[in-house]
């Protein structure tokens, strides 16, 4: 079957009512209208001129949202944000604004409990190779060195006194 292509003006629509769904970046609707054959760039700038103008798609809140979910919802660091936003086509500039805002305490609330949990299920000879795996772990979810270094110090530093207090 034979898809003919989509005119400008239904793309526009599409594109609207996808928006008025939910948050979408300006790079995720310009990668929509190219798979859809909106090749001509002067109907992409029409049709996100219209879309940024009556604020169906705006960078910046999208950016905001995004970041807000992936930390609490997904647990991700902010160098995992990063690259996401980078595939979602939202520039540098904007990307830095919103994760600038964030406090490293925000990261450090969202990276023990997850510590805490992977270190229930390390196997690991000694506390050289587990406190390794744990930095491996957190920094595949896309934590910086710095935050996990924190998290790690201060979770053996409630063990420590926990091993006292018994003792």
């Amino acid at each position: 079957m034979i898809q003919k292509e989509m005119t400008e003006k239904e793309a526009l629509a599409k594109l609207t009512a996808l928006c008025a769904r939910g948050e979408h970046s300006s790079g995720e609707m310009l990668d929509k209208l190219n798979r859809w054959g909106i090749a001509d760039e002067a109907a992409q700038a029409r049709i996100m001129a219209y879309l940024t103008q009556q604020r169906y798609v705006d960078d910046e809140r999208f950016t905001r949202a995004f970041v807000r979910d992936k930390i609490a919802y997904n647990k991700w660091g902010r160098r995992k944000i990063e690259q996401a936003l980078w595939t979602k086509g939202i520039d540098k500039a904007t990307q830095m604004k919103i994760l600038d805002e964030i406090d490293d305490f925000s990261y450090i609330e969202v990276l023990k409990p997850l510590l805490k949990a992977k270190q229930r299920t390390l196997k690991a000879e000694s506390d050289y190779e587990a406190r390794g795996k744990l930095v491996r772990y957190a920094l595949s979810r896309g934590f910086t060195f710095d935050i996990i270094s924190q998290c790690i110090d201060d979770a053996e530093d409630y063990e420590a006194d926990d091993t006292n207090e018994e003792g």
